[in-house]
């Protein structure tokens, strides 16, 4: 058990945090960098991508050598409308940053996957929900969505009925594909849990009058 417990790497200290945040804020391609809750966030261009994230593996006082999860995030009210988001992790020296780019729905990113191989799925489900063209990425195919499907499912302004329904259809005797004309505007959440606006439950009343008896 003591040596299970000796082999398990402290958090880093705020400090160490703070010293990875300039290090990589001094790093070409980089646009900015903050810290939000703890974690390190940087902004990149896209231009030198792929030499900056080669760098952030490579570097001393880097070595990401994971990228963990590569996602999209859609403002539709921007001109530059999706952020493409690389969460990675350095296993040897137990830290951790966030680095975004920003990009529209015909400027490419750089893909990534001849730094990180695994970065091929991320991509391809950023495209795929998306719709964020990879430049360099060989393999750009959907990946969660079915064979012939139309459109980004997680872009806002994507209807949650989607383009077309499927059915089967009994005097063609196959399934058909048809169009659906429920349309929406952009989808827009407050992320605020229902849990947290109630000040009170059903029933709660009762517990009271039986307190004050």
């Amino acid at each position: 058990m003591a040596e299970q417990e000796t082999a398990v790497q402290a958090a880093p200290a705020p400090a160490a945090i703070e010293s990875l945040a300039a290090l990589i804020g001094a790093l070409p391609g980089v646009s900015g960098v903050s810290i939000e809750k703890g974690e390190i966030v940087a902004l990149a261009r896209l231009e030198g991508l792929v030499g900056l994230m080669t760098t952030l593996r490579d570097g001393a006082g880097l070595q990401f050598e994971q990228v963990m999860d590569i996602c999209g995030v859609d403002w539709p009210e921007r001109a530059m409308r999706f952020d493409v988001v690389y969460n990675l992790l350095s296993v040897s020296l137990n830290h951790r940053a966030r680095l975004i780019v920003q990009t529209d729905t015909v400027t490419p990113v750089p893909s990534v996957h001849g730094i990180w191989p695994v970065a091929t799925w991320w991509e391809r489900e950023t495209w795929d929900l998306f719709g964020v063209v990879f430049s360099g990425q060989p393999d750009l195919r959907r990946i969660l969505t079915d064979y012939g499907f139309e459109g980004h499912p997680l872009r806002k302004d994507f209807p949650l009925t989607g383009y077309v329904e499927v059915r089967y259809d009994e005097e063609r005797k196959s399934v058909v594909y048809e169009p659906v004309k429920l349309r929406q505007d952009f989808r827009n959440f407050d992320f605020l849990s229902p849990w947290e606006a109630m000040t009170s439950l059903p029933g709660d009343e009762k517990a009271q009058a039986r307190g004050k008896a």
